[in-house]
């Protein structure tokens, strides 16, 4: 069995690395950046249309609005980063947001946080994906007639990807992002030299369409309301911000530094292509609807259901590319790209957050644990099948996808800059040098506006979002919220019932006597070796079991047993019904019952097999019985195994891989063998 899954895992993800070897995971910022920054990075290409959908509500004439837009974007966006930079520095272990509510504001806040941030990562690969099959659809009509089926598949590879580590992931996908970027700063390079020093018209493709405005001479609330909802769409620019603050332990030496640097070159950039696409989308004329089927006209006819609608950033590219060229097919396939790739910064933080919160015991101790490649492999593994449901449910459609989208950022933005206000405070108190209370204060002030400015986003991203989706967002919320406490209150719960008492206990008492039992089917060498093993214990009783199902084969065991002259007794218990497990059971719960200070052990023979099927053709009734027996108190079960010949073709399989690092090897960390402690003593 172990052959069957263990070299297709070797081929798929790699060998195992030691647990010594996780220094050479750690990520320098070049690598970082894509890594840990491909999400807000890539953003750019969907969140400006997101605007020019919202607004397209009032007309073409609600376009003028779209600069103001993009301005309190880039101040949120920049108010964010510099809140972030303090984070980074006054907590490096990685909690990031999470640590930062649980410290100052308490577990309830840190709870809420993570829930907020653990559905925002998921929504963070279910949109990316989404979108970048949009993308790729444009290009490619077989993707966007299987759009699921293309989704789920992109997220199976970005899972195999993130299995076999992460500077292993982030050197591939270093490059995407990288032409991605160079090749946006080209085009709004070159469309501004066209526009503004040669004085050329760009015309997009829907230059020519009209807009049937749903909502004519919006003014007053409407308007305003109109320019919110189109203010918290275009937020989604700033989703996986938080992520480095999450992921300040996979950087190098010195950490704090290399984290605060990567995200504040992660800000310019991204403010930059954000404004870049907005303001060259305004001088192309592009035209965009939510429902471009009939909203959209070209020479008063509407367009119809036929008609694709291609993201802003696509038709920016052809404005100043020309439709076709080299650099606009490049653009457009980093583009695609990039959105892919961007779901990998959830992929670095849902693992490392779901580690934290299973140290503190919100979740199942099985995500703390690094796999083969060093990567928290379960964490990577719950991630995937989370956003795969919800590509399935949504139909991989990046415009419903995107209205769960943002509320959870906001929610951990808002909590973790209240947080960092509460740390300043405390410090401020203790701190004496007017150097550093300098310093404080000026943090603070910068935390202070970033907790006041995140939340009256969320109030807006709630207010414009709700019933569009952001509901579900925040039942996810409740979902993680109520499943982690019910989690801790388990482990709480059995740590509890575990702790070894100060003075003398029931489970500290040595028992009055030791009651043996040795199971018998057959008189055969693994029952003669259980017999022997038994004796060895010398227990206070000793007898053999057998349950009598069949009055032939019964008498033929009795027969075997006394022309053997085992000196053991042989009790045979009758099952009427044919049944083996319930008569033994009751038996030992019998034993138990007449002297509750004795311990009974249970000896059961089981067969060693080398093949996989032979699993399935051995041990069953000893598998039944074990599980029957462990529900009852002051009882032991031990397995005497007797090896089979096809035994040692796994020992065979065993030695010829003895060279690499068996599964689970590298949660054991590094053993010293004899062999190496000889070689090292030389």
């Amino acid at each position: 069995m172990s052959k069957l899954t263990d070299v297709p895992k070797r081929i798929l993800i790699g060998r195992a690395l030691r647990s010594d070897r996780l220094g050479e995971t750690l990520l320098p910022k070049r690598i970082a950046l894509p890594v840990f920054a491909s999400d807000p990075l890539s953003s750019v290409a969907y969140a400006p249309g997101e605007v020019l959908l919202v607004l397209s509500i009032a007309g073409v004439s609600a376009y003028h609005f779209s600069p103001w837009i993009a301005l309190a974007v880039v101040v949120l966006m920049f108010t964010v980063v510099a809140s972030y930079r303090q984070n980074v520095h006054a907590y490096p272990s990685g909690g990031g947001d999470y640590e930062v509510a649980n410290t100052n504001l308490g577990p309830k806040a840190g709870l809420t946080v993570a829930s907020a941030l653990l559905v925002d990562y998921v929504l963070t690969v279910a949109v990316s994906i989404a979108s970048g099959v949009e993308n790729l659809g444009s290009a490619v009509p077989f993707v966007v007639e299987h759009k699921v089926l293309c989704a789920i598949g992109m997220i199976l590879l970005l899972t195999l990807m993130n299995l076999r580590g992460m500077k292993e992931s982030g050197r591939l996908f270093a490059i995407p992002t990288y032409v991605f970027v160079a090749g946006v700063f080209i085009m709004i390079a070159w469309g501004a030299w066209r526009g503004i020093v040669l004085d050329e018209t760009m015309k997009a493709p829907t230059a020519d369409f009209e807009i049937k405005a749903e909502h004519q001479g919006l003014a007053g609330f409407a308007l305003v309301f109109l320019l919110l909802r189109a203010f918290s769409s275009g937020c989604a620019a700033l989703t996986g911000v938080e992520a480095i603050s999450n992921g300040v332990p996979a950087f190098r030496k010195p950490k704090s530094k290399n984290a605060a640097t990567t995200l504040a070159l992660m800000g310019a950039l991204a403010v930059t292509m954000f404004c870049g696409i907005i303001a060259l989308a305004m001088a192309t004329d592009v035209r965009m609807a939510e429902k471009p089927a009939t909203d959209l006209l070209h020479n008063g006819v509407a367009v119809g259901p036929d008609y694709v609608q291609n993201p802003v950033i696509s038709q920016v590219a052809e404005a100043v590319f020309g439709d076709g060229s080299f650099l606009f097919i490049l653009l457009a396939a980093a583009t695609a790209l990039v959105l892919f790739l961007a779901a990998n910064t959830a992929y670095n933080g849902f693992p490392l957050l779901g580690s934290i919160l299973a140290q503190d015991r919100y979740l199942p101790r099985q995500l703390h644990t690094r796999g083969d490649r060093l990567a928290f492999s379960n964490g990577i593994v719950l991630l995937a099948g989370a956003a795969v449901l919800l590509i399935w449910i949504y139909g991989a459609d990046s415009t419903k996808l995107i209205q769960l989208y943002i509320v959870g950022v906001f929610v951990s933005f808002t909590l973790s800059q209240t947080g960092m206000v509460r740390h300043w405070n405390r410090h401020l108190k203790a701190e004496k040098d007017q150097a550093v209370r300098r310093r404080m204060f000026r943090s603070r002030a910068i935390n202070a506006f970033g907790a006041f400015f995140t939340g009256l986003v969320l109030v807006v991203v709630l207010a414009t979002k709700f019933t569009h989706g952001a509901w579900v967002a925040l039942l996810g919320m409740l979902i993680f919220y109520g499943t982690m406490t019910a989690i801790r209150k388990h482990y709480d719960r059995v740590a509890d019932e575990i702790a070894a008492d100060e003075g003398p206990s029931d489970d500290s008492v040595r028992p009055s006597r030791v009651h043996s039992i040795v199971l018998v089917s057959k008189v055969h060498k693994p029952t003669l070796r259980a017999l022997a093993f038994a004796k060895l214990t010398r227990s206070d009783t000793l007898e053999a079991l057998s349950i009598s199902v069949d009055p032939a084969e019964t008498k033929a065991l009795k027969a075997e047993w006394e022309r053997r002259g085992i000196n053991v007794p042989l009790k045979i218990l009758d099952s009427p019904y044919r049944e083996i497990t319930r008569p033994v059971v009751e038996y030992v719960k019998g034993l138990r019952s007449e002297n509750p200070r004795d311990a009974v052990s249970v000896y059961i023979p089981e067969y060693v097999v080398g093949r996989w099927y032979e699993h399935l053709l051995h041990n069953q009734s000893a598998l039944r019985l074990k599980g029957r027996l462990l529900f009852t108190p002051g009882v032991m079960v031990t397995s005497v195994p007797y090896q089979l010949e096809s035994s040692e073709l796994a020992k065979r399989r065993a030695k010829k891989r003895q060279d690499w690092n068996a599964p689970g090897a590298v949660r054991r960390g590094p053993v010293d063998t004899p062999r190496s402690k000889d070689r090292a003593g030389k």
